[in-house]
């Protein structure tokens, strides 16, 4: 590297060094595909270069799902919005959005590449640069790809505004969707305006309007948050009103941070303007949620509540994104968001009301309770077994004064030349032999020391003194020049030692002149314990984490413990051990008579023996008629989850039997096909016990990543030597392992959505455990994640040949199979439907030929959906699009 550059050119060209460390900067941030549009200000304009930046590669983002060739690949990853390292979490992140605006998304295309200076002094450089054809090529795919994403999102709103049944709400709340859209609007419009002004103000720039959106942009977190709060929630008002206007205010207040200008600079989570702004709807809705209101078995929200929603998001995605990292996308953090404030807020039914406690009470409970004690046992985790303090060796014996003047072993040494030690003597073997000693008389120095090679030269910097003169090359020793006498034997290479000007390691720098990185103080203080102590800290942190995990669980403390939340919120004050007893053993004829006989009916909740014959409904179905008055509801349930666990173990078998032949994504495809064979034939037999085994799953799940990546024995290493033959790109972003986790909530939100449209039934203890009516689209996670997804991959991966205009490794195979397996899903489910009897919702009685053209509508979206989508799990994003669909076009 040139020594007269500055210390900052010298750091830009370490960069475009190609470097053994590429992944190594001198900052402390990663390289973005933006980077190159930023400034520099120099002190000194006149003597400053510009400088060069490397050539751009194509950046095709894709969202790793299975129309991809070759997703396998880790670097096919999404190029995610900026995100700091795990390690840099802590750090306060620069706002975007400031008074005087940083150019994000991208400022000037042809200024971004040079430093700040006065263009007139440099005439050569305000010559216009050729535009290069392929970048020019990218940037309309690119734009055609998102134009296509926005087209989509037109469509679904169109969709659900002709929708029969959302219409009278439009009506109704139209003002407040209206002011809602208008500021979103207006501050998108807005921001570049904004930014041309920011160039103008600090800059000079080439041309009129100086403003270039870049190819790897990504406006996943302006659309999908807003628009999915949006759409869901009309489609959901149906059945709850008061559902619109809290989604309406978190809808705008889920606009990304850089679209509001900011008042102050200082750093902060909820802005004030952003704030002020999200209030803008409740302004017009305060006289309608003062008169009117839901009904009494509705969750409605009131003014002062929706008023904080915006501070609540923001802090909940604050929290959100410690406890996942790098693991989720800007865009799925807010969408998660948003769903969790929903299911606290709004949340009517049990099944959502116990998925609420488990999420809310026992997260947060073991989020307080353990927090520290995982970021221990996680730091501990991460210090390697050689760091850790050796064990102290048994103390010798203290010299007597007579074993001090008269040493046996040293007698013997100057008697018999025996060595003192374990270890040989030098001056015995020196005595022994004088020719196999290397030394040229003299005894090497106790202590450590650095071999020197001998030169080839006679002078020696060893030998006459000259230590910092460098050792002659190029002379050889003859007889001529040189005493033979004074001469030793050939020597060997590395034989003579010397500890003269030694060149110590370096402890803070690494050879090349890299600063080395410190461990950090979490980690530095596990350094004085021993390996043993260490173990026994691992396992006091689990016994700790274990215990608070129960204790979330059993407290008999009201808003503290899931069960006496469970019981007071759920179910009607019954106990819910007794209650799932007699939830699935309740038809069982010994069950009931040793509930009877023991007395325990205040306890266990058994349901009624039979229906009677004016009970039963003529519009039931064969299937609902048999599983109500001939085997029982209990029973049913108890069946449905041996098919459960018998399809789980099977799939498991396959799964290990395939392992060494076939490659990782084709296991991965059996955990889909199980998904469909568990669900697609058994939500509608009992959609709200599914909808319950898909909230205990999901929270299982969530638990048993959270042992795994707290690294706690004993269950860290099993969980994380079974996921790691299954995990793919997305999962090696983060702490998260999330293809499991997003593959039961792709499959789940469309049930959960659908029972909360749909009215209920029961009674007793079933009070709201019965739904009526069935529809389609409860199965639409299930097609789309199970059928679609798999389709995809193994078409597109061995016959995908022809790729989507705006590139990447989507490819027009794999989305017409993605199409055709949902097309074909949606169709056996509606043929399931029809055969089983059970009644549709109303308008979801279609013709067949009606029915299928609709089907083809949902399964061409959901298809174009995925091959677009960039910015979002798409095994999340794709089932809501799908239903909302589904939903709104009545199939």
């Amino acid at each position: 590297m040139p020594e007269n550059l500055d210390p900052s050119e010298q750091s830009e060209l370490r960069l475009l060094s190609r470097s053994p460390h590429p992944y190594h900067h001198q900052n402390s941030d990663l390289l973005d595909p933006s980077d190159h549009l930023a400034y520099k200000s120099p002190a000194n304009p006149r003597s400053t270069r510009p400088v060069r930046h490397s050539t751009s590669r194509e950046i095709t983002p894709s969202s790793d799902s299975g129309t991809e060739a070759d997703d396998e690949h880790f670097l096919k990853g999404l190029p995610a919005p900026r995100r700091w390292r795990k390690g840099l979490r802590g750090r306060n992140e620069v706002l975007s959005g400031t008074s005087t605006p940083i150019p994000s998304p991208a400022l000037l295309e042809e200024e971004g590449g040079r430093p700040y200076y006065n263009l007139k002094r440099e005439p050569h450089l305000t010559a216009k640069k050729p535009r290069d054809p392929a970048e020019a090529l990218r940037r309309r795919r690119e734009l055609v790809r998102r134009f296509t994403e926005l087209l989509i999102i037109g469509s679904l709103g169109t969709a659900v505004r002709t929708n029969p049944h959302v219409q009278p709400i439009w009506l109704r709340w139209n003002r407040e969707l209206y002011a809602g859209m208008a500021v979103s609007a207006s501050l998108v419009l807005l921001y570049p305006l904004r930014l041309v002004m920011w160039a103008y103000r600090h800059r000079t720039p080439s041309r009129r309007l100086p403003i270039c959106v870049p190819s790897s942009f990504d406006p996943a977190p302006l659309i999908y948050p807003p628009a999915i709060a949006l759409l869901v929630s009309l489609l959901l008002s149906v059945d709850n009103e008061a559902v619109l206007v809290p989604n309406i205010v978190l809808a705008v207040g889920s606009l990304p941070p850089s679209l509001i200008p900011a008042i102050s600079d200082v750093d902060q989570i909820c802005d004030p303007l952003h704030w002020v702004l999200s209030c803008t709807p409740l302004v017009l809705a305060a006289r309608k949620l003062a008169s009117d209101g839901a009904g009494p078995a509705s969750a409605t929200v009131s003014l002062e509540a929706a008023s904080l929603l915006y501070p609540l998001h923001q802090n909940l995605c604050s929290i959100l994104r410690t406890l996942t990292t790098t693991s989720l996308l800007t865009a799925e953090l807010q969408l998660l968001s948003i769903a969790l404030i929903n299911l606290l807020l709004l949340s009517s039914s049990p099944q959502a009301v116990i998925l609420k406690i488990m999420l809310w009470v026992g997260g947060l409970d073991i989020l307080i309770s353990c927090t520290q004690t995982i970021q221990w046992g996680v730091s501990l985790a991460r210090v390697p077994k050689w760091r850790f303090k050796r064990m102290s060796t048994p103390s010798k014996l203290r010299p007597t004064l007579f074993s001090t003047i008269m040493s046996w072993r040293r007698v013997r040494h100057d008697l018999f030349h025996a060595p003192v030690d374990s270890l040989s003597c030098s001056s015995c073997e020196a005595f022994d032999d004088h020719e196999d000693s290397d030394d040229l008389g003299s005894v090497a120095p106790k202590g450590p020391f650095r071999v020197k090679t001998m030169p080839d030269g006679g002078d020696s910097a060893g030998v006459d003194g000259n230590h910092g003169a460098p050792p002659s090359t190029g002379h050889k020793i003859t007889s001529s020049n040189v005493d033979p006498e004074l001469v030793p034997s050939p020597p060997r290479r590395h034989s003579l030692p010397s500890t003269e000007n030694v060149v110590r390691k370096s402890h803070t720098h690494t050879p090349s002149g890299r600063r080395k990185r410190a461990a950090s103080n979490s980690v530095r203080a596990f350094f004085s314990l021993t390996q043993e102590q260490a173990a026994i800290r691992k396992w006091v942190y689990a016994v700790y984490v274990y215990i608070c995990i129960a204790s979330a669980v059993l407290l008999p403390i009201p808003f503290a413990g899931v069960r006496v939340a469970v019981r007071d919120a759920a179910l009607h004050g019954n106990e819910p051990v007794g209650w799932a007893l007699g939830y699935l053993f309740g038809n069982l004829s010994w069950f009931r008579w040793e509930v009877i006989s023991r007395s325990l009916e205040r306890w266990i909740c058994l349901p009624p023996r039979s229906l009677d014959e004016a009970q039963l409904s003529h519009e039931m179905g064969w299937v609902e008629l048999f599983r109500q008055s001939y085997l029982g509801e209990a029973n049913t349930r108890l069946a449905l989850s041996a098919y459960f666990l018998a399809i789980i173990v099977l799939g498991l078998i396959v799964v290990f039997r395939l392992s060494p032949v076939y490659e990782v994504d084709t296991r991965r495809k059996v955990f889909h096909f199980m998904m469909v064979t568990m669900l697609l034939p058994a939500t509608y037999v009992d959609p709200t016990f599914v909808a319950l085994a898909l909230s205990i799953m999901l929270a299982l799940f969530l638990l048993l990543d959270l042992l795994r990546a707290s690294q706690l024995p004993p269950l860290s290493k099993p969980l994380a030597s079974f996921l790691a033959p299954y995990v793919d790109g997305r999962d090696l972003r983060g702490p998260v392992v999330i293809s499991h986790i997003f593959l039961l909530i792709g499959c789940a939100i469309p049930l959960w959505l659908s029972l909360g449209s749909l009215p209920r039934a029961g009674a007793g203890y079933l009070e709201g455990w019965a739904v009526p009516t069935r529809e389609a689209s409860m199965v639409s996670g299930v097609v789309c994640v199970g059928l679609g997804d798999a389709a995809a991959s193994l078409i597109g991966r061995r016959y995908g040949r022809q790729k989507w205009f705006w590139g990447g490794g989507k490819s027009l195979e794999g989305s017409v199979a993605f199409a055709a397996a949902v097309f074909f899903g949606l169709m056996a489910a509606r043929l399931w439907l029809r055969v089983g009897g059970w009644p549709a919702t109303d308008g979801n009685s279609d013709a067949w030929t009606v029915s299928a053209r609709k089907m083809g509508v949902c399964a061409a979206t959901a298809s174009l959906t995925e091959a677009v989508l960039t910015g979002g799990n798409d095994n999340v994003v794709v089932p809501v699009v799908l239903w909302t669909c589904a939903k709104s076009l009545g199939i």
